[in-house]
């Protein structure tokens, strides 16, 4: 039995990594196929994980717009289904590389499963496109395989059969752990690198496209004057290659000292920053589910998630993006709700998730 994993973007290979050694472990023939929707950023993680593609669509090219990546996406990955003739395709998340993925697979004929579904905010625009992009795919799914009862919950109010849905948890704390376990010293010496090893700092992350502009603006304007008010704290963002996210943060925060700009972090980097910070402020899907790991507050820089559980179990807030609201949550981490947001349970996994959707193959594909 052959198994086509797709995936392109640095998010999807951490959460697939896990998946893809569970199944090529246990005897699972399992292609690799690598959209190629990240360049760089994806084979660090690719290397961390000692995954080799089996398939490299390298589809992205400089002014590309949606319409032209998903439709040449769909031609690429047509091929490589013709080709392999898979039994099943597994895709993770929401970007266009999941929508193409999915896609291709259908016209095929070929069974899909969706891992991380269920996700959901209620807006078709927020995100863009990635929350039509895990309906449209939703819609074509053989197996939903959802993180959490709020998820599995989403994909029944959508009337998606029961027996089609199973609830195994989130990929990425299976990633996180592994790091963990593995790779304690090098996350000290990562921080020792930057030169935040015995900094009181805050991880900022933010890059999506409904923040570009405005919103991010007045976001970095409400951190520098919060910061400038607080002279024992630092702030190190990791910033997007989007030259956009990046002459933004130019704008706003050349000039004040206590800032940090890092080039876009490989995965281990970027979990040793995240590991070492005060607490986090994003617009990240992933960090949400990760900061809980760790025992770490996180700020959430949306007016919306599709991650509702973060905000339910007290480990997130949702923040948004404006001047005021994002000033008065940073205050309120001066006090109590420091701890307990830091004490908060994890509601997105326990570090076994590969294995269930593995168990789910065997028994009910009958993957051989």
């Amino acid at each position: 039995m052959k198994v086509g994993l797709i995936f392109g973007t640095r998010p999807e290979a951490i959460k697939v990594s896990t998946v893809y050694h569970e199944l090529k472990n246990n005897g699972i023939d399992i292609k690799a196929v690598v959209t190629g929707q990240h360049k760089e950023m994806l084979y660090q993680v690719l290397d961390l994980f000692e995954i080799k593609p089996d398939y490299d669509l390298q589809i992205m090219k400089q002014g590309q717009n949606l319409a032209e990546l998903t439709g040449r996406l769909i031609i690429k990955l047509d091929e490589v289904m013709k080709k392999e003739k898979f039994d099943y395709v597994l895709v993770q998340g929401d970007t266009t590389s999941v929508l193409a993925g999915a896609l291709s697979a259908f016209y095929n004929q070929i069974p899909i499963g969706h891992i991380e579904a269920g996700l959901r905010t209620g807006n078709l625009y927020s995100p863009f496109p990635e929350e039509a992009n895990r309906k449209l795919v939703g819609t074509i799914t053989d197996i939903h395989f959802a993180p959490t009862d709020i998820n599995v919950k989403n994909l029944l109010q959508e009337g998606y059969p029961k027996n089609k849905i199973l609830k195994v948890g989130n990929t990425v704390i299976d990633a996180l752990y592994w790091i963990k376990k593995h790779k304690k010293e090098k996350l000290e010496n990562i921080r020792k690198k930057y030169n935040i090893n015995n900094k009181k700092y805050i991880l900022l992350t933010m890059h999506r496209r409904e923040n570009w502009g405005i919103p991010m603006e007045n976001t970095l304007k409400a951190i520098r004057s919060y910061l400038e008010k607080n002279e024992e704290l630092y702030i190190v963002f990791p910033m997007h290659l989007n030259p956009l996210v990046r002459e933004t943060a130019h704008k706003i925060l050349d000039g004040f000292e206590r800032k940090i700009f890092l080039e876009p972090l490989e995965y281990l980097e970027f979990i040793a920053v995240m590991d070492g910070a005060h607490y986090i402020m994003t617009d990240s899907g992933g960090v949400q589910e990760e900061a809980p790991s760790l025992g770490k507050p996180t700020l959430v820089l949306r007016d919306n998630t599709e991650r509702p559980e973060a905000i339910e179990a007290g480990t997130a807030k949702l923040v948004g993006t404006q001047y005021d609201n994002v000033i008065k949550y940073m205050k309120l981490l001066e006090g109590d709700l420091y701890m307990e947001m830091s004490r908060s349970n994890n509601p997105y996994g326990d570090g076994k998730t590969s294995e269930r959707i593995r168990k789910y193959l065997y028994s009910s594909v009958n993957i051989k």
